[in-house]
């Protein structure tokens, strides 16, 4: 029999960020990238992931309902003090159970190496926000940590959509309102939720996620009436980002998409997350602040995504900030590896990345 607690207080102690259940696995921790199983336990039957589903869903018959209907559920759920973000699937029709362990409290923003550009935006009376990344790269953290910065340090109502709620916030000198999107959530969906924002009177919008095309529509029109929109997308750079928003929409309406977008954005943020030379882990940011050349390159016929990223490169007096230059600064101050440097670019930009090292070493040497 499977000791559900008895992983989780081993993840917790150990600091896992993310604990797995597979059938045919032992329990799996996630922890700085390396995944490390729990030894003290068994290989996990069929018998067990019943037995997980049963402890993880508690008898809800309206997840039980959606999981059965879709084979999925997101959900969450609090243990020794601490909140884990559920997500239930099926491999071979048997529950597969990922479960991120939400920590207590939020890292400082000036700890998790997110430019100062990006606190410096939230200022911004309106417009629309990105942050973006793949999957496990710290996106949700710097959501919560930018709400958090705004909550200490500006009067507004903040409204946030998440699925599920992870950090709780507690208002500051902000007001802060965090609803649940989903099935037997606050909302039913992001861009429900977005839309009723509308009545709600807030000064700033946070969506956990922005997935499609409703909901990018109502975080434009809520951008184009007078709110600063934050939101995360599941893109890898600045310039892919665009393509992605643009891409929600059929052709024949892409070009008006263009210039509400052009119009709007005010910078993206696009980061990854790599082991250090320490062996904890490093934000990579690349950061792009929108001006009339970025607009302008939105606004044409055809997106060209070096375009984009060579403005990017020639920016950095705006608070622009290249990937290339990002890892060579990285490397230069030891916290990551060259080879893991090289690994972050295409072998295109190896030379570039050989160049830029060599001028921040001079730099740094003067």
């Amino acid at each position: 029999m499977i000791q559900i607690e008895k992983v989780f207080d081993i993840a917790i102690e150990k600091d896992a960020s993310d604990i797995h259940f597979i059938c045919g696995n032992k329990p799996m921790l996630r922890i700085i990238r390396d995944l490390i199983p729990v030894e003290e336990c068994d290989v996990l039957s069929e018998e067990d992931m019943s037995e997980i589903y049963d402890y993880l869903v508690r008898g809800n018959v309206d997840k039980d309902q959606v999981y059965n209907e879709t084979k999925k559920l997101d959900t969450s759920l609090e243990y020794a003090g601490k909140r884990f973000r559920v997500n239930i699937s099926a491999s071979e029709d048997i529950p597969l159970c990922t479960l991120r362990i939400i920590k207590n409290e939020l890292p400082k923003f000036e700890e998790l190496g997110v430019p100062e550009i990006v606190r410096r935006m939230t200022f911004q009376p309106q417009g629309l926000m990105l942050v973006t990344g793949k999957t496990n790269s710290g996106k949700t953290t710097t959501l919560n940590a930018l709400v958090n910065e705004i909550n200490e340090t500006q009067n507004k109502k903040i409204l946030t959509l998440e699925s599920p709620v992870e950090f709780k916030h507690h208002s500051k000198k902000s007001i802060i309102v965090q609803k649940e999107v989903g099935i037997g959530g606050d909302s039913l969906c992001y861009s429900d939720g977005v839309k009723n924002s509308l009545r709600e009177d807030c000064d700033i919008v946070v969506v956990g996620e922005i997935r499609d095309k409703e909901t990018m529509d109502a975080a434009i029109e809520t951008a184009e009436t007078g709110h600063l929109v934050i939101g995360t997308l599941h893109t890898k750079s600045c310039a892919e980002t665009i393509d992605r928003m643009i891409n929600f929409y059929e052709i024949r309406d892409q070009q008006t998409v263009k210039y509400q977008i052009a119009s709007l954005l005010k910078l993206v943020i696009s980061q990854r997350l790599l082991k250090g030379t320490d062996g904890k882990l490093v934000l990579v940011p690349e950061v792009m602040v929108v001006d009339n050349i970025v607009a302008g390159l939105i606004r044409k016929e055809k997106i060209s995504v070096s375009e984009i990223e060579d403005a990017i490169q020639s920016n950095l007096e705006k608070g622009s900030i290249g990937l290339i230059n990002s890892i060579a600064e990285l490397f230069v101050d030891d916290k990551i590896t060259l080879e893991q440097a090289k690994a972050q670019i295409e072998e295109k930009n190896i030379e570039t990345l050989n160049r830029t090292i060599m001028q921040l070493r001079i730099k740094k040497n003067k």
